[in-house]
């Protein structure tokens, strides 16, 4: 089934319930899920909030889509704004928000099989 989705305008909603939320964050999956090899995920996070260090469930790239992130994986860092592309090391990392951000969170999970 093809369908069309805004990434601008789920980047708009997915700020606006992380305003709501405590956390500080909010996530929506917009393509695959658990039982698909590819998951894409619109992840917006507000300034000062972070998503704390976690395992690299398999290849991965963040693509941002407003505001500024740092992605940081033991001494290594890399900052991306609107536009950028970055690709999430295979060990441990956090995602920092250093404004208000939203990104598109594309995972291909390692030894997962479709049929």
């Amino acid at each position: 089934m093809s369908r069309k989705l805004s990434l601008d305008a789920l980047a708009r909603e997915q700020l606006d319930a992380a305003r709501r939320s405590t956390a500080g964050r909010a996530a929506h999956t917009v393509v695959g899920g658990h039982e698909h090899v590819m998951r894409q995920t619109v992840i917006a996070i507000l300034a000062g909030s972070e998503l704390a260090e976690h395992a690299n469930p398999g290849e991965a790239t963040v693509h941002v889509l407003t505001g500024r992130v740092r992605l940081v994986s033991g001494n290594d860092a890399w900052e991306g704004r609107r536009g950028d592309l970055l690709v999430v090391p295979p060990n441990s990392h956090s995602l920092e928000a250093l404004e208000d951000a939203a990104v598109l969170l594309t995972v291909a999970k390692r030894g997962t099989s479709t049929t």
